[in-house]
């Protein structure tokens, strides 16, 4: 961790507990401008990304990706420079010797919010694609399978030991996204 501009070698950095021993993320980097890397339980890199508010970031990427985020290392700035950031980046991944599956062709499913439609039942399916529902009966289902997936995932970080507070944006469930509020 530093509030320098200078790029610091990723593999410099200190692995931090993405959930610490209390049960909340890295609270230091609330409100902090900065790069971050994601590592597995085995610390493998999974996904490098910078943010306006690193905090804030690593909080999405655990409810986006909780089965990824087990350590991470994280170099602040004192003044946004988008340059920085992304230069940053490139050499972190470059460091890495290939690009972390979050930065390639699952990039999505770490910066956009969950799709619960992806991951209906065939009977929720079934049921949403009857022909004698109207929009609003649509709209239930999609809640329905959002707020099914949203307990899946709370489950899980509870498992991990996570005691902070977890809200997800309640107008989204109902097109069946699920993204923090």
């Amino acid at each position: 961790m530093t509030t320098q501009t200078s790029v610091k070698s990723l593999f410099s950095l200190e692995y931090l507990p993405y959930i610490d021993k209390n049960g909340q993320l890295p609270e230091e980097f609330a409100g902090k401008i900065g790069i971050y890397a994601i590592f597995d339980q085995e610390q493998i890199l999974q996904f490098v990304g910078y943010s306006r508010d690193v905090y804030m970031s690593l909080k999405q990427h655990l409810v986006r990706q909780p089965q990824y985020c087990y350590w991470v290392k994280v170099q602040t700035i004192d003044r946004p420079s988008r340059v920085v950031l992304e230069n940053t980046e490139n050499a972190w991944i470059a460091e890495n010797g290939s690009i972390p599956t979050g930065n390639g062709d699952q990039k999505q499913k770490w910066t956009q919010p969950i799709d619960a439609k992806v991951v209906m039942t065939s009977v929720e399916q079934a049921d949403y694609q009857k022909p004698v529902h109207d929009e609003m009966a649509q709209m239930k289902i999609l809640k329905n399978v959002a707020r099914r997936v949203e307990a899946e995932i709370l489950a899980a970080l509870e498992v991990r030991g996570l005691q902070m507070q977890i809200r997800f944006n309640p107008k989204l469930k109902e097109n069946g996204l699920l993204d923090l509020k």
